[in-house]
C-alpha cells in the first residue's frame, strides 16, 4: 500500500488497512515506524503533537544528538521517514479509540482517530498496534513553577544534572521515592536542599541518612519560586523563609496516556502501565508498548528510541510467525 491510499476510506466505505499503526511520535514510535519501514511493512503513525518534554531546550545523553533540542529531534526523525513511501504520519491527531475486531482478514484492530487535517480517515484496520504514547506529568502546585521548567528546574538527573554540577540546587517533590531521588542527584552537587512542600513523604530515618550525607530537608510548603527569564534564584517559602539556589529539579507526578485502550482487556500494572515483556509484547496478541507507556517512569530519549527498535524487529518476526524472546 503506497502513502497515498492512506487519506480515506477504501472502496464500499471499508477503512484503510495497515500492517501495524504506531499511537505516538516520540522517539519510541519514530524509532519504530523506521525499522517497520524497513521490513517493508505499511506504517501509519499517529501522533497527537503534545510530547511530554515540549518545555526542555536541550536533550542529552543522545549518541550523536547530546545537546538537540527534542523537538529537533523529532523533526529529523520525521525527515528520515519521509523517505519511505510506506509510512504516513498523521499530526495533530488523536485516537479515541483501539477496538479488537474478528475481519477474518489478519487486520485484527480497528482505530478510530479524530483530526483536523486534510485526509485524515475516521478509522484504520491494523494487524498489529504499537503503544507509544509516553506519560502525562502532573507538577506540584508551585505558581511560578511552570516558568523555570525544562531551563533551570528538570525532572531527569541523568538528562540534565551535568549542566548543573556543583551549584546549590532545589529537590521539590511529594513522592514516596523524594528521598531515593536526593541521593541520586547529590551525586553532582555537594548542596543540596529537599522539599516536600508540606508532604510528610520524608521519613525522619531517611532525614538523618540525608543529612549524614549533606543534604538539608525542609519540610515547610512553598509559597512560590523566585527567579527571572527561566533561571531560578530561590525557593520561597509560605513562613517567609527562602533559600537560595542556582538550579533544581523537581518529581512530577506521571500517569499513562492510555484512555483509548478502555474497550481493550489487557494487562497493567498497579499504577495502570502497559504490562509488556521486555520485547513490547502486551497480553493482547497483536498489541505492543514501547517507551514510557510500558515503562513505571519516563526514561531517556536514546532508551525509549531503543525500545521503539525492538519491538518493531519483535512485532515483524512475529508476523511471519517466528517466535523469538530478543
Amino acid at each position: 500500500m503506497s502513502a497515498g491510499e492512506y487519506g480515506g476510506t477504501a472502496a464500499g466505505g471499508a477503512p484503510v488497512a495497515v500492517d501495524a499503526i504506531i499511537i505516538g511520535g516520540g522517539p519510541a514510535g519514530l524509532s519504530a515506524a523506521l525499522n517497520l519501514a524497513r521490513a517493508r511493512a505499511s506504517v501509519v503513525v499517529v501522533d497527537a503533537g503534545r510530547p511530554r518534554n515540549a518545555a526542555t531546550l536541550r536533550s542529552h545523553g543522545f549518541l550523536t544528538r547530546d545537546g538537540v533540542p527534542p523537538l529537533e529531534l523529532r523533526k529529523l526523525g520525521r525527515a528520515e521517514l519521509a523517505q519511505y513511501p510506506n509510512v504516513t504520519v498523521f499530526d495533530r491527531t488523536a485516537v479515541t479509540a483501539v477496538m479488537e475486531q474478528d475481519s477474518g482478514d489478519g487486520m485484527r484492530f480497528l482505530v478510530a482517530l479524530s483530526g483536523r487535517g486534510a485526509g485524515i480517515p475516521s478509522a484504520i484496520a491494523a494487524r498489529s498496534v504499537l503503544v507509544a504514547t509516553g506519560l502525562r506529568e502532573t507538577l506540584p502546585d508551585i505558581p511560578s513553577l511552570r516558568a523555570f521548567y525544562g531551563m533551570s528546574v528538570f525532572s531527569c538527573a541523568a538528562c540534565d544534572a551535568w549542566e548543573l554540577q556543583d551549584r546549590p540546587l532545589a529537590l521539590i517533590g511529594e513522592t514516596p521515592d523524594l528521598a531515593a531521588r536526593a541521593r541520586l542527584i547529590a551525586r553532582w552537587t555537594d548542596s543540596l536542599t529537599v522539599f516536600t512542600n508540606g508532604a510528610d513523604i520524608v521519613t525522619t530515618v531517611e532525614e538523618a541518612e540525608l543529612a549524614a550525607a549533606g543534604v538539608s530537608v525542609q519540610r515547610r510548603a512553598i509559597d512560590d519560586l523566585e527567579g527571572d527569564r527561566g533561571a531560578v534564584s530561590a525557593v520561597r517559602l509560605v513562613d517567609g523563609g527562602r533559600v537560595e539556589v542556582d538550579g533544581g529539579f523537581v518529581r512530577p507526578q506521571w500517569h499513562p496516556a492510555l484512555d483509548f485502550l478502555a474497550g481493550i482487556d489487557v494487562d497493567r500494572d498497579a499504577d495502570g502501565h502497559l504490562a509488556a515483556d521486555r520485547s513490547g509484547r502486551t497480553s493482547v496478541p497483536g498489541l505492543y508498548a514501547a517507551g514510557d507507556a510500558a515503562s513505571p517512569g519516563p526514561q531517556q530519549l536514546i532508551v525509549a528510541a531503543g525500545q521503539g527498535a525492538r519491538a518493531a524487529a519483535v512485532l515483524i518476526h512475529d508476523a511471519v510467525g517466528v517466535r523469538t524472546s530478543h
